[in-house]
Parts: structure tokens; sequence; C-alpha cells
């Protein structure tokens, strides 16, 4: 995979003992579109990360074989897909990349600035491509369940997209069980019309609602889940034992609330078992917590946002890690109870 611009995070980690580990692929769902198992989120491109930073973050994923960026529309109100769209070509090579990108999120004012609605959804096809530098995306998905238009409309809406040869693969993200077995059937219904891929959710030892219902759906569907939140919101790697570091995302006035909501008791015990599962294994609790979500059923690739190229090289140190099955079975058993049931590989 040729990388056009080196990053300063890739020059450290590239040769000798901390050579980057390399990331492996998988199918995504039933489809044949094949995936990192590691995708790179870019939600704080544009804040909090800038374009350089960006630049080594891309750099250091690539280098390590990794593929799938995940963005959206409505991140930093377009800026990070403005910034993946300066870098490609310039960083790596724009078909070494599958550009994972959103819409439904509200925009702008007006009829068209936001929605599921099909005249929304192919105006912000067309900014997202416009800011991107791109003629097409890889995964187009929709970030959103919108009751307000009729779901025909809006899956209307992506086929068009699709035969047009502005989206080649198409997914969802945030759907409850029902919104994702419906509009999967629904696709199937029609022959001839491209399947849902893939679905994004809220997923990690620290969330595991979504193994009630989504998860199944999915996996009946053959759908691939993207597991957002991967860490816990950044609180499965202990940051936040002591107090909230001053340069995390919890000191931030903008996301101190999306990290809060994992600071609890239970948070607690999890962090605790992470961390002695990492000592155990002589690796970091951050490794050991992408590795159990990663190796759960129907998972195709977490989306992991880092804040600068170093914290993503230590999450691609995953890659190194197998947990036991001693180890994964008390990761399952102390974060299990009325959020998580069993889940199987059936």
């Amino acid at each position: 995979m040729p990388v056009l611009l080196t990053g300063h995070g890739l020059q450290q980690f590239r040769h000798g003992p901390n050579k980057l580990p390399t990331v492996d692929h998988r199918q995504l769902g039933r489809s044949g579109l094949r995936v990192s198992r590691l995708a790179l989120g870019t939600m704080t491109w544009g804040h909090g990360t800038d374009t350089d930073e960006a630049a080594d973050q891309l750099a250091t994923f690539c280098e390590a074989g990794g593929t799938l960026v995940d963005t959206a529309d409505v991140y930093q109100d377009g800026h990070s897909e403005q910034i993946l769209g300066e870098l490609l070509g310039t960083v790596v090579a724009r078909d070494d990349i599958i550009v994972a990108t959103k819409a439904v999120a509200r925009r702008t004012d007006g009829p068209f600035g936001g929605g599921a609605s099909r005249g929304a959804l192919l105006t912000a096809l067309e900014g997202s491509l416009r800011r991107l530098q791109v003629d097409h995306i890889d995964l187009w998905q929709l970030h959103a369940w919108d009751p307000s238009v009729p779901l025909e409309e809006t899956l209307a809406a992506l086929e068009t997209a699709v035969t047009g040869g502005k989206v080649r693969y198409i997914g969802v993200s945030n759907y409850t069980g029902w919104q994702l077995a419906t509009a999967a059937t629904l696709q199937q219904a029609r022959p001839g019309r491209s399947p849902l891929v893939s679905t994004q959710l809220e997923y990690s030892l620290l969330e595991r609602g979504g193994e009630h219902e989504i998860v199944p759906a999915a996996q009946h569907h053959g759908i691939g889940l993207l597991p957002w939140a991967p860490l816990g919101r950044g609180v499965l790697t202990g940051k936040y034992r002591n107090g909230t570091p001053a340069d995390s995302r919890g000191a931030d006035s903008r996301l101190a609330r999306y990290v809060e909501h994992h600071r609890t008791e239970r948070a607690t015990r999890i962090v605790q078992a992470v961390f002695t599962a990492a000592e155990g294994l002589g690796t970091s609790p951050l490794a050991v917590a992408l590795a159990w979500i990663r190796d759960r059923p129907g998972v195709a690739a977490p989306v992991v946002g880092a804040r600068n190229a170093t914290q993503l090289t230590m999450a691609l140190t995953s890659e190194d890690i197998h947990l036991p099955a001693a180890i994964q079975a008390a990761l399952d058993d102390v974060s299990a109870g009325e959020h998580a049931p069993a889940v199987t590989s059936g």
C-alpha cells in the first residue's frame, strides 16, 4: 500500500522493536467488500485534531494496513470531511482507502438541510462528494432513523445514489433492532436492490445493550457491525481512574457529557478487570478492550478515534493481542447483567 507522505508519528514506529502491527482484514457482513478490522474514526478532525495531526494519523493507519476511514457530513460542520478530502492523494492514494461517511443529521436550515427525505439525502451526498473531493463514496450510511419520512423513500434515495455510481455500498447507523431488520427486509424484498452491508452502534465492554436486538438482527441479515466508542468513550483506557486529565475529552466542554455517561461504579469494576487482564498479558488496557470488541460475533471493525498518532499506534497494538478463553470469559462475566444478554456465534 503506497504512502505518499510520511507523518512524524509514522516515522517513530515503522522500524525496529516498535514496528507497527499489521492490521488484518475481514468481509463487511455478507458483502464482497473487505475492510481492515480496525477503522479510523475522524469525529474530532477539525476540533482537537488539526490537519497536520490528521495527516500523521492517516499515514500511520495506512502504513499498518488500515483501509476503512469513517467520517460524517456533520462532524465539525463538515470540516472533518474536508480535511480527509485534502489528505486523499497527498498522504495516501485514493484507491487505497475505503471512504465511509454519513448523512441525515441536520446540517443547515431549510427543506434539504437534514433528514432522510430523498431531497435532503441527495443534497447531502453532493456536499460530501464536494468536501471529500471524490467522485464516489465507498460506504454511505444513514446516520439515524428519521420517523418523519417513509422508509421506502429513504431507501429509494440510497438506491438512486448507488445506481448513479456515486455510492458503492450502503449502511446505517444508530438504528434499533426493529428498524435495522425492517430496512434490511425491504431492501431484500426488491430483487436487484443493494443490500445494507453495515450498521454502526455504540458497543463496548461498558455498552452491551445492542446485544439484545441489534446484533441478532444484523447477524440474521448478514450485516456487519461497526462499533463506535469501542473504548467506552475513552473510559476503558483507564485515563479517568484518578481524575480528568487536562488534555482528555472529559476536560473538553463540548465532550465532557459524552464521557461522563460511562463514568459509573459499574464502569469502575469493568475497568479494573481490564487492567488486571492487561497486566497478565503484558499489554495495555486499551489493547485488551479493543481485542475483546474486535472478536465479538458479527463485528467487522471497531471505529477508533484517536487524538494523535501516538494514541492511534497504541490502538493498533491490539492487532497483536488474542485474548485467552479464560480472560475473555472473565470480561464477559464482569460486563454482563441486564445490559448484556449472552451472544452466540451461531
